[in-house]
């Protein structure tokens, strides 16, 4: 294989802040930072909280809360493997945000996604509980389909926005 498409792949990682390069060439995966933790977390608290708020103002909470179900059987079913789970989590918030229907908004969540699940592979690590999280957010589809708008908020914010940030800050605070 050909070097360019290695340097290729390694230049788009670099701009996209993933992997860091020193000046003798060797490549380490990035940390991730506390202030990484906290804007992420805002960015997604902001951009989550308008789509959710816009799927019920625009009466279309029961078709989400199926589009919804649909990413929650597939973290249900990767409940064992933290990654696999991690990914459909994303995919799950994913179709949250489509809610939107901006395509800028997508992608700028798009370039943030390898982060998000590196983040919540962190959470997990530090004491969130992904079947908990599951069963919440099977009640938060029941919500969803009862027009409860807060209610089911209410789960998306304590099980996504607060104790995931908890968890990810609680490794930064025990330095792992």
């Amino acid at each position: 294989m050909s070097r360019s498409p290695i340097r290729s792949a390694v230049q788009m990682l670099q701009t996209e802040g993933l992997v860091e390069s020193d000046y003798y060439k060797s490549i380490t995966v990035k940390n991730i930072t506390r202030q990484d933790i906290e804007e992420i977390y805002q960015l997604r608290e902001l951009l989550e909280t308008h789509a959710f708020h816009s799927i019920f103002t625009s009466g279309r909470h029961e078709e989400y809360s199926y589009r919804i179900e649909e990413k929650v059987v597939r973290m249900c079913a990767a409940a064992a493997d933290v990654y696999k789970w991690e990914t459909a989590d994303a995919e799950m918030h994913m179709e949250i945000i489509s809610a939107l229907e901006n395509s800028r908004i997508n992608k700028i969540y798009e370039n943030t996604l390898s982060e998000l699940i590196r983040i919540g592979q962190c959470s997990v690590k530090n004491g969130m509980e992904i079947l908990k999280t599951n069963d919440n957010l099977k009640k938060m589809i029941q919500y969803m389909r009862s027009a409860d708008y807060e209610n089911s908020f209410a789960i998306l914010k304590a099980d996504h926005f607060e104790i995931g940030k908890d968890r990810a800050l609680k490794g930064q605070n025990s330095g792992r």
